[in-house]
């Protein structure tokens, strides 16, 4: 099964992909993980990335893509995997399909972690960290409307797209994704 997790800022794509993972016995790679591995390894698309990381830049579609798919090429991920933080754009979209289709290979499902915006504000604020004032946060979530969030669309036109209210315990969460990927396998 191949996963896409989505949603804003501080609605727990992580720990719920994680969690998921576990539970279905495939690989969760975020985006921030594979970047910092393939850094860590010395590949040569990571000390690439790192220049622009190192420069305060965006790393390019192009380069972003190729090392979501090197990771992707893994053994560990040929039952399946769940992708989070990738893609960003719908270039990005675009191009895993290709390559996933070229593989025989497609996304089965993506999970759309949702909830109101005041209480991720909220969450994100009890985190402690320096950088997370309301401002900043707020500005995320521009940003992720502006920029991410229409991936959504890309994928709702395919028919792929689940939501699922990211409000409540961990557990709670855990079982409604669960829950919806049973309905609509």
């Amino acid at each position: 099964m191949n996963i896409v997790f989505f949603g804003a800022p501080g609605v727990g794509k992580g720990t719920q992909a994680e969690i998921l993972a576990r539970h279905l016995a495939i690989p969760h790679i975020s985006t921030g993980a594979i970047f910092r591995a393939a850094v860590a390894a010395a590949k040569p698309l990571g000390l690439e990335a790192k220049r622009y990381m190192d420069d305060g830049l965006l790393v390019p579609d192009e380069l972003t893509t190729a090392i979501a798919l090197d990771a992707l090429s893994e053994p560990d991920c040929a039952a399946g995997f769940i992708l989070d933080g990738y893609p960003r754009n719908r270039a990005q979209a675009e191009a895993l399909a290709a390559a996933l289709n070229a593989g025989g290979r497609e996304i089965d499902h993506v999970v759309y972690l949702t909830a109101p915006i005041d209480e991720l504000v909220e969450r994100m604020l009890k985190r402690g960290r320096r950088d997370d004032t309301e401002e900043v946060i707020r500005t995320r979530f521009d940003v992720y409307q502006q920029e991410t969030a229409p991936v959504l669309d890309y994928y709702r036109e395919a028919g792929m797209v689940t939501e699922v209210n990211g409000v409540g315990e961990i557990e709670q969460v855990q079982q409604r994704i669960l829950d919806a990927l049973q309905r609509t396998a």
